[in-house]
């Protein structure tokens, strides 16, 4: 067998999840050495426990995930594995990131900007005309965008990229032996050539409720920004929004027109202050600063008269240029695992060696 059968088989056991396997992987160097440890080695693993560790060696699954490996072959679908080079950085830091993704087109997902566009199913035309402007007024920006292929303000955004040529990628709630809702089948095949589509659904996978709220967590984590057009008091976009508040992500939203239910949620994101108030996409572009502007000259080297700790030493040197780093790209080139960098900034923040603007970008003060 190969690797990807460990991989795919690690999703198939009940009692391990996404946060138990990544546990595991931060004691094994492969998918495949956990399905070899002894009963005794997994036992002791942190979260595994004798209950854990027999389910793992009691697997009899690999008929099936055989399967799942021809079907995708056979359909030229991509495996992308939590450790692989090519996982969404974005997605690596949520706790509850699948441990394995299926996708399928052309995108690069770890682009510099990505913004997830999101709204309820029932759109005004107002909120159609909102949508289809703000991903235009992104288009000069470079901005990918993600959403869920869903009717209503998911769809529109999708359709506006391709109609603009810009990369547009689809979160599915299920496998790519079918595509939910039908009428969209058009659209999806024409993102596959700029942008695509995206699942942690296995092949044949019966279509369920629960499917479409874990598909809510990764266009929330996939994304720098989670941006609400429309939504009701009780919309499916506020528990996005909330994932994305959770995953220390920026939240903005329409305010929409006063008494109109459709924006109801919205103002209420804006009230509680979840979400940062838009109004055009030059708003979004200022928050998150990604206007374009010439290259500013380097500022002076920076003497600090007292030594640092070593974590908060490496990230001031990682700034000490004059530039600006957004904070995934801080975990980056830093190296860093995701608790140490945001620790470390955190008290650079409190000595005023470091400021943190809008978007979540750092530079030394």
């Amino acid at each position: 067998m190969q690797a990807l059968h460990y991989q795919v088989a690690l999703t198939c056991i009940p009692q391990v999840g996404h946060v138990v396997a990544k546990e595991l992987l931060q004691h094994v160097h492969s998918a495949e050495e956990i399905f070899k440890l002894p009963f005794n080695t997994l036992s002791k693993i942190p979260l595994i426990g004798p209950t854990r560790a027999k389910a793992i060696k009691a697997f009899r699954g690999f008929d099936r995930v055989e399967q799942e490996v021809q079907y995708m072959q056979q359909h030229q679908i991509q495996p992308i594995f939590y450790t692989d080079p090519c996982y969404p950085t974005r997605l690596q830091h949520c706790v509850d990131a699948p441990i394995l993704l299926y996708a399928k087109g052309n995108t690069v997902l770890n682009t510099p900007r990505v913004v997830s566009i999101i709204g309820t199913r029932r759109p005004t035309a107002y909120g159609k005309q909102l949508c289809e402007q703000l991903v235009r007024g992104l288009q000069k920006e470079q901005v990918l965008v993600i959403s869920g292929l869903a009717y209503g303000i998911d769809v529109v955004a999708h359709e506006t990229c391709l109609q603009a040529g810009m990369p547009t990628v689809g979160v599915l709630a299920h496998g790519f032996d079918m595509l939910y809702p039908p009428a969209h089948h058009a659209v999806a095949n024409a993102m596959l050539q700029n942008g695509g589509l995206l699942t942690e659904c296995m092949s044949y996978t019966p279509l369920h409720r629960q499917h479409f709220a874990s598909r809510n967590r990764i266009v929330a984590g996939l994304a720098d920004a989670t941006i609400i057009v429309e939504s009701d008091e009780k919309g499916g976009s506020l528990i996005t929004a909330d994932l994305a508040h959770g995953y220390h992500r920026d939240v903005m939203a329409f305010p929409g027109r006063v008494g109109d239910p459709a924006s109801a949620g919205c103002l209420q994101l804006i009230r509680e202050q979840k979400a940062q108030l838009v109004t055009s996409a030059s708003d979004v572009l200022d928050y998150m600063n990604w206007t374009s502007t010439s290259p500013t000259p380097p500022s002076q080297q920076r003497t600090l008269f007292y030594e640092l700790p070593p974590e908060e030493q490496q990230l001031f040197n990682l700034l000490q240029a004059g530039q600006k780093l957004p904070f995934e790209q801080v975990i980056q080139q830093s190296g860093l695992p995701y608790s140490k960098a945001s620790a470390a900034l955190l008290n650079l923040e409190m000595q005023a060696i470091v400021r943190v603007l809008p978007g979540k970008i750092y530079e030394l003060c």
